[in-house]
């Protein structure tokens, strides 16, 4: 069984943050991605068992501050630091996915005393090194975002081929009904948080910092991801000497639906040994 905990807000540096606990054992922050809130997190966690999990909204979304913008990887890599802070952990596991590996990886250079080891999920190291999605797939997937708050089952309908290779979709005609039906359990993002993290996105830049990183990092990629190319995951590799790859056949940028249980069983070993 797991149980989930909420606490609705608490302090973290300059503004207030949403975050819940689920389950026991070592502390594991989740961080997750562009314009989504943490309960996006909830169907995942079942699957990681063995941790204290704390999953959180970042500026902007669920019922975190939504202060002025523009939204930058530092400043919300800076509110996942000061979060562990006000949670008086000193050291935690860290697996952020897409925006929240990015998130991940800064919290890592910035506040390397509070990291044990680091999940990087479909990420990129950021302009000019990481490989880019081609622009139109960022534009459907923000006017996509912005939709959800009005029509999410049209919302998916533009999201869902930027996340999923169209034969993983079509071989899951139920996939859309569960995704629309978390979507209306979770606070809306508004699109003014949409527009605050791409005027902040474009900002991120680690490449020629990855190798301050000195805790062991696993680097998780669908290998058919067309928001964020598996390229980047040789990229990130190549600048941390201590981080491994783990490409996931046949996946897009969600891959974590191409095989649950197998992918976090591995990811849950990993952070376990």
């Amino acid at each position: 069984m797991w149980e989930v905990c909420d606490v609705p807000r608490t302090q973290a540096g300059s503004i207030n943050l949403n975050y819940e606990t689920s389950g026991e054992g070592e502390p594991l922050l989740l961080i997750m991605g562009f314009g989504m809130p943490g309960a996006a997190w909830i169907p995942m966690i079942p699957l990681m068992p063995g941790f204290k999990c704390i999953y959180f909204d970042n500026r902007g979304t669920g019922d975190s501050d939504k202060p002025q913008g523009p939204y930058t990887v530092a400043d919300m890599a800076e509110d996942a630091g000061n979060l562990l802070s006000a949670l008086d952990i000193p050291r935690a596991k860290i697996y952020g996915v897409s925006m929240g590996g990015m998130i991940a990886q800064e919290l890592a250079i910035r506040r390397p005393e509070n990291v044990i080891k680091v999940v990087l999920g479909c990420t990129t190291p950021g302009a000019p090194h990481g490989k880019a999605p081609e622009p139109e797939v960022v534009a459907k997937l923000a006017d996509g975002l912005k939709l959800m708050t009005s029509d999410p089952d049209k919302a998916f309908d533009m999201i869902m081929p930027i996340l999923y290779p169209v034969e993983f979709v079509a071989a899951h005609p139920g996939l859309k009904a569960l995704m629309v039906m978390g979507a209306k359990m979770a606070p809306p993002t508004p699109s003014e948080t949409i527009d605050r993290l791409l005027a902040g996105l474009p900002q991120f830049d680690v490449y020629d910092r990855l190798p301050q990183i000195k805790c062991p990092v696993l680097i998780v990629h669908g290998d058919s991801d067309m928001l964020v190319p598996s390229a980047n995951a040789a990229i990130i590799k190549n600048q941390i000497s201590q981080a491994e790859i783990f490409m996931i056949p046949n996946a897009g940028h969600g891959y974590q639906a191409a095989d649950p249980e197998g992918i976090h069983q591995k990811i849950v070993d990993w952070l376990k040994n």
